[in-house]
């Protein structure tokens, strides 16, 4: 259980919508509710949408950042020797620590220890990140000789660092209010991928397997998701955009107790349940809708949704229509 010191939870934060004059005080906030050291850099436009994660022994840090200069410290006395790697999804970003400096672009990661002392990531330009910081304790032993601290880069086109940061994304958008065990083990996952990415032992290695197909299974969920109205997506497709077999694939979703084909369908109709059910998307027709969602036959949709929901797609419209917004 992590230490009643370190926040739990998650938040949200964007300054969309926040007057200019008004936001450098804003930004400053964070750091005063401990929730985010981040200053805006002098006379550079800003921009900053971020969303945090806090889970047992780990935290996910995400969104997109212009103009900025995010600071890395311990914030309580267990946190001083954390490990903090950085992704760049797009973008450039630059980390100093102790005199150092790392320049990390698309793709990159750059990895730093607060047992080195507090660090700096200028983000001058738009970048998308995301940012994961772990207790060093929690992956000390799955470190092959170790880690000396310093500052380094991590190359983009490892596989380890893709399927972490795909991973990170996936926990980022998924429920927040996760029972408690499920997101010690999700944290577990992600100890066992930074070492992967920085170099675990060969015992690690070999005992991370549940934590990497937890990982890939996620990004295939996000890749689904991602792609619904695409009427062509299939497992085929699915295994050559993530680099592997079909038959790893059907094996992944085997373990999730369901098949690949049955979570599509699945998720089509939850898309067009959803915006039946949502009065915004009462000018569009049923039809549209179905397509959207990526059915390509009509008689097959209005089949299978009355099969899931007991009611066809008419009735969940009238119904919504009646009941009106929430």
């Amino acid at each position: 259980m992590p230490p009643p010191t370190r926040p739990t939870g998650s938040f949200r934060f964007s300054i969309a919508d926040i007057p200019v004059p008004q936001r450098h005080r804003v930004i400053g906030s964070l750091r005063e509710r401990g929730l985010l050291p981040i200053e805006p850099l002098q006379d550079d436009a800003v921009t900053l949408s971020i969303a945090k994660r806090f889970l047992p022994g780990a935290s996910i840090l995400s969104g997109t950042l212009c103009g900025v200069r995010q600071e890395g410290a311990g914030q309580a006395s267990d946190a001083k020797d954390d490990l903090f790697l950085g992704v760049n999804l797009m973008g450039r970003s630059v980390a100093r620590q102790r005199g150092r400096e790392a320049a990390f672009g698309d793709g990159e990661g750059v990895l730093l220890s607060l047992a080195e002392g507090c660090f700096t990531c200028l983000r001058p330009t738009p970048a998308k990140i995301l940012g994961l910081r772990v207790p060093r304790t929690a992956v000390a032993s799955l470190l092959a000789g170790g880690d000396d601290g310093r500052m380094r880069v991590v190359e983009g086109n490892l596989a380890p660092l893709k399927l972490l940061a795909s991973y990170m994304r996936a926990i980022g958008e998924a429920d927040a209010d996760a029972a408690p065990e499920t997101d010690m083990i999700v944290a577990g996952h992600l100890h066992d991928l930074v070492a992967l990415c920085i170099g675990a032992t060969r015992q690690a290695a070999a005992s991370a397997g549940p934590s990497v197909r937890a990982a890939r299974l996620a990004a295939i969920k996000a890749d689904i998701a991602a792609g619904l109205a695409a009427g062509s997506l299939s497992v085929a497709t699915l295994a050559a955009r993530q680099g592997v077999t079909p038959r790893y694939v059907h094996k992944l979703f085997e373990s999730d107790g369901v098949t690949c084909s049955q979570f599509i369908l699945r998720q089509r109709l939850a898309r067009a349940h959803h915006r039946l059910c949502d009065v915004r998307f009462a000018p569009r027709s049923i039809t549209s809708i179905a397509y959207d969602a990526g059915f390509s036959d009509l008689s097959y949709f209005n089949r299978v949704f009355r099969r899931q929901y007991n009611a066809t797609p008419s009735d969940i419209r009238n119904r919504a229509l009646r009941d009106g917004p929430d």
